[in-house]
């Protein structure tokens, strides 16, 4: 692994000192590109105003006179903790708004697939719907759409992934990537898309005389009213005016969802996540994230982007992975505690299943991967085996077996037919970590009359773009996709089970085409050497505070370290005695069982943990040059 360390550039931190941040969150975030105090004002009025986001406007007027209607609105949702979050808030805010009749629908993994499909959208006109909205998907359901107007229904299409070449017939489009859309905020997740038609909703509300004008400016302040409602539906009927609801309540469940999507978080996103922390933390969150935290053994007083997307987005993604979404969602609606509790108890459950297929999955995966990159016969004279394979933490079957290690291609494509369609995502991305490859892992289809189809999940390494790559390679062999779609990082595709061949072929070509061997080297970026009067619990307490996530990477230190002492821990970790600038430190490197030298350049992340009362600093060790 190649250590790197961010280049700070020293006018925008002497800025930032200079208005008053501390000197080493000055340092980071000028390492990030922030070049001014005011990039960090996390303010709602900061937002990005909605009027730049296309089809928003239309999507409001859409909503409006729905409302005024009384008329059925159904939310299509997608199975992931985005889709989740996004049908919540859409459900919510609605009510507020004075929305009567409120309904939803989740399409199951195995049997319906990813989006609005015909079926799906013939379920929802048999539910009594007159609109239909999609949230985290839709912009790549052209059948779907077209079905659900010929049923009469209106269609309004709420996403963030990238469009194809045909857009759906929609009567309305909200998507920060559509065609002509000038909003800022490209990396908006699914859920912050559906939060913004709903402040423009609003706001044509207000329009149309149907709420009091607010009595501040700006965007929404303070807490909001009771989720089943607001009165304004009544109040309209009455011809008279409510109070206008206040939205805000909204962004916790906007934290989570724009977090566990892994979507960059820009400044306008990092506001987002911001502002739902900050409410979560003073004890202004659903009934169903505060059973969540519980479950995860998570204090909410302390919440952090790291809980969202280890401890709470987990949990809600396994009931899509593994059951139904419907859990998921119902849990994020629920405003009764003692059913919240219920349902957060059988994600939990839920999770723990999840994590016990992953894990059978991943070891044979891994297996997989282990034979592509041994030659079983080496030539006279080169000597056999006896290492894991680039990345790996212990000798493995390549090495018993015999061979040479070979370096692995330039992408990754794994199939085993026991593996479960649910988790192929998850373990992509352990591969991914593992070697460093654009990797894309494969499950039969589960769903009746599908069993030839095989439904893959991939994740990807900077410099390759995932969904381009596979809309390449559509391109270059028809037939071969029958569904795609996706982002730069993580994309999924469809295809029948006689094709994996040749896709897998084809993968490989393209990475070799666009990753030269730079980009397939392991790098990890990192923030150099922490002073010692830094490594204290109440500086780590500073650091969780901020938003960290992707595209905006939480701090990683390294600088070379005296190893004293080094043990293993649970078999497969490395419990580690350190001297960090002469001073001693505990460290851990989990999921490791190599031994370090007794100096050795590491790069590391800051824990603080307690032992008998006392909290203590330790490094959580992230990886070691060579």
């Amino acid at each position: 692994m190649k250590i790197e360390v961010r280049d700070v550039p020293p006018r925008a931190a002497w800025a930032l000192e200079q208005a008053g941040v501390h000197p080493l969150l000055a340092r980071l975030f000028a390492a990030r590109g922030v070049t001014s105090h005011d990039e960090l004002d996390d303010g709602l009025a900061r937002l990005l105003p909605p009027t730049g986001l296309k089809g928003a406007q239309e999507a409001a007027v859409l909503l409006a006179d729905a409302i005024a209607a009384g008329q059925r609105i159904c939310f299509v949702a997608d199975y992931d903790c985005d889709g989740a979050t996004a049908c919540a808030v859409g459900i919510r805010g609605l009510r507020l708004l004075g929305a009567a009749h409120v309904d939803y629908l989740v399409p199951d993994r195995v049997v319906d697939g990813y989006g609005l499909t015909p079926p799906i959208a013939e379920r929802v006109a048999a539910k009594g719907a007159n609109v239909l909205i999609t949230v985290d998907n839709g912009i790549a359901s052209v059948e779907g759409v077209a079905r659900a107007r010929e049923l009469g229904l209106k269609v309004l299409v709420t996403d963030h992934h990238l469009p194809g070449s045909e857009l759906p017939t929609a009567d309305c489009i909200v998507n920060p990537n559509q065609p002509g859309c000038e909003f800022e905020s490209k990396s908006m997740a699914g859920v912050g898309v559906m939060f913004y038609v709903l402040l423009t909703l609003r706001a044509e509300l207000r329009a149309r005389g149907v709420f009091d004008a607010p009595s501040t400016a700006g965007p929404p302040q303070g807490a909001s009213a009771p989720s089943g409602g607001s009165g304004a539906s009544e109040a309209a009927e009455r011809g008279g005016k409510v109070p206008q609801p206040k939205l805000d309540a909204l962004l916790p469940l906007v934290a989570l969802g724009t977090v566990a999507d892994v979507v960059r978080l820009d400044a306008n996103n990092r506001r987002l996540v911001a502002q739902g922390l900050r409410r979560i933390r003073a004890g202004q969150l659903p009934a169903g994230l505060n059973a969540l935290f519980t479950v995860a053994g998570r204090a909410q007083q302390k919440a952090t982007t790291f809980d969202f997307g280890f401890a709470l987005g987990p949990r809600i993604n396994a009931a899509g992975r593994l059951a139904d979404m419907t859990l998921g969602i119902e849990l994020l609606l629920t405003d009764d505690a003692a059913r919240a509790d219920e349902l957060a108890r059988t994600l939990d459950g839920i999770n723990r299943e999840r994590r016990e297929i992953e894990g059978g999955m991943r070891e044979q995966a891994f297996l997989i991967v282990e034979r592509l990159l041994v030659n079983p016969e080496p030539p006279p004279g080169r000597p056999k085996a006896a290492s894991a394979p680039p990345g790996g933490s212990a000798p493995g079957e390549a090495g018993e077996r015999g061979g040479i290690l070979l370096d692995p291609p330039s992408a990754i494509a794994v199939f085993d037919p026991d593996f479960h369609e649910g988790v192929v995502g998850i373990v992509a991305a352990r591969l991914k970590d593992r070697l460093h490859r654009p990797t894309f892992v494969f499950a039969a289809s589960g769903a009746p009359g599908r069993e030839h189809e095989l439904k893959g999940s991939g994740r990807s390494i900077p410099g390759f773009h995932l969904r381009d790559a596979l809309d390449l390679i559509a391109k270059r062999h028809p037939g071969v996709l029958s569904r795609f779609g996706g982002h730069a990082m993580a994309a999924g595709c469809t295809m029948a089970k006689e094709h994996f061949d040749t896709f897998e072929q084809a993968l490989r070509q393209v990475a070799a085409e666009w990753l030269d061997a730079a980009q397939l080297s392991r790098r990890l970026e990192t923030d150099g050497p922490l002073l010692p009067e830094y490594r204290r619990p109440d500086m780590v307490d500073t650091l969780h505070r901020e938003v960290w996530g992707q595209g905006f990477a939480p701090p990683v230190f390294s600088e070379e370290v005296e190893v004293v002492s080094q043990r293993l821990v649970g078999e497969k970790h490395l419990a580690l005695k350190l001297r960090h600038q002469g001073q001693p430190v505990d460290g851990i490197w989990f999921g490791h069982t190599e031994p370090l030298p007794a100096r050795a350049h590491l790069a590391f992340r800051l824990e603080a943990d307690e032992w008998q009362g006392v909290r203590r600093v330790r490094l959580l060790v992230e990886g070691v040059a060579g």
